[in-house]
């Protein structure tokens, strides 16, 4: 069945980095796009990031251009979001999303931003 395992999340200061991964399994991982969002207490899922099967297409939050980039390995059956310049308005659970199908998550990974 399909699974998405979403890992790195963590307590970071401001201003510092995470490394978040989502390794997938049970579908062909390098057709299909992949996407990170993200949810904060009380406020509605945010898309993150896009990037294209073959990762040569890409896209960015405004919110977080210029400090997040998303990538993949399509050896691995990974994708990344790399994470600079953490803010505390970043604090958030981080989802991957897989464009299979219905679309699959998976269970997230907390990102707390705080001194």
């Amino acid at each position: 069945q399909v699974q998405l395992v979403e890992s790195g999340g963590g307590l970071v200061q401001p201003g510092g980095s995470l490394r978040l991964s989502c390794a997938a399994s049970g579908f062909t991982f390098s057709r299909y796009g992949m996407r990170w969002y993200r949810q904060a207490p009380g406020k509605e899922r945010e898309l993150v990031a896009t990037i294209s099967s073959a990762g040569d297409s890409k896209s960015h939050a405004n919110s977080v251009k210029g400090r997040f980039t998303i990538s993949r390995d399509n050896f691995k059956n990974v994708v990344y979001l790399q994470m600079n310049s953490l803010k505390p308005e970043d604090t958030a659970m981080y989802y991957c999303h897989a464009e299979f199908g219905v679309g699959y998550w998976g269970q997230g990974t907390q990102v707390t931003v705080s001194s």
